[in-house]
């Protein structure tokens, strides 16, 4: 065979490569690395639609937080989130009853869409708060696997039930008070409770923003870090404190409205393949 036949054969082969490469859904290539690129710390695309070069692993333990869950190496973020977690978990340890967080999901060691769970985390900027009070920091990473958070939800998220604290509110103020933080996502009736009690400054209850679930833990979401280019910021809240907005979901959960006869059934979403996310997302899977 001649170097002609012999280069399109390689040719072929490079291209079937690539064409199964692309093709492959996201989150198995992404859930495949084991560790951060070697490239420097950025945010790529959006916390739903992205990626995240250089990341850096949170300590399995540290001094004011433990992460969980360490089988689905998950603990890996931005260096801001990173910051942000140590910041959180020094105030959360001056609570009584707490030591400091246990940190749940972060980010994959690239980011980029997950094997199951999220459909965001995507960016290395988001960052999961367990609602269980963290009073013990020398748990193994067996009994790490086996704990569970709590929920402090009643009525399907209308209400907060009886786990419900004044550290709870407290944390999630210091949270949402720090300049870093987009958003943080919580129970419906959480934000009502917190809107109800607090009797200081309301400008931080903006950030605070109700959504389905997250009764077993709260969900921050940071800023792009400044200077990150490629980095997709979330459309601000809307102006005010949102505690109507927050009663709104409440009563929707409490009267349910009837199911509109006319809407269009749900289409499934489809599964997020390579050339779907920033084409730098390629380069952090390549090297």
């Amino acid at each position: 065979m001649g170097r002609a036949g012999l280069a399109a054969i390689l040719a072929a082969m490079s291209l079937t490569f690539s064409t199964a490469f692309a093709e492959t859904p996201a989150k198995e290539l992404f859930g495949a690395e084991k560790t951060g690129s070697p490239h420097k710390p950025a945010p790529i695309g959006g916390y739903a639609k992205g990626c995240v070069a250089g990341a850096e692993q949170l300590a399995e333990t540290g001094s004011t937080w433990q992460a969980m869950r360490l089988s689905r190496n998950r603990n890996w973020g931005h260096p801001d989130t990173i910051s942000f977690i140590e910041r959180l978990s020094a105030y959360a340890a001056t609570q009584p009853g707490w030591e400091g967080l246990y940190v749940g999901d972060m980010s994959q060691p690239r980011g980029g869409p997950m094997l199951t769970g999220h459909r965001s985390h995507q960016s290395g900027l988001d960052v999961d708060i367990w609602m269980l009070p963290a009073s013990d920091l020398t748990l193994s990473r067996q009994d790490r696997e086996n704990i569970s958070s709590i929920s402090l939800r009643r009525q399907k998220g209308a209400f907060v039930n009886e786990n419900w604290s004044a550290a709870h509110h407290l944390i999630l103020r210091k949270a949402a008070s720090d300049p870093a933080v987009a958003r943080i996502f919580v129970f419906p009736g959480a934000k009502v409770r917190m809107c109800k009690d607090e009797t200081g400054d309301r400008a931080w209850l903006n950030k605070i923003r109700p959504w389905w679930g997250h009764h077993y833990h709260f969900h921050v979401r940071l800023n792009c870090p400044r200077g990150a280019r490629g980095c997709e910021e979330q459309a601000p809240p809307p102006a005010g404190d949102g505690c109507a907005d927050a009663e709104e979901w409440v009563r929707n959960i409490l009267n349910p409205p009837p199911p509109d006869p006319n809407a269009p059934p749900p289409t499934p979403r489809p599964e997020l393949v390579l050339a779907d996310l920033p084409q730098q997302c390629a380069k952090i899977l390549t090297r």
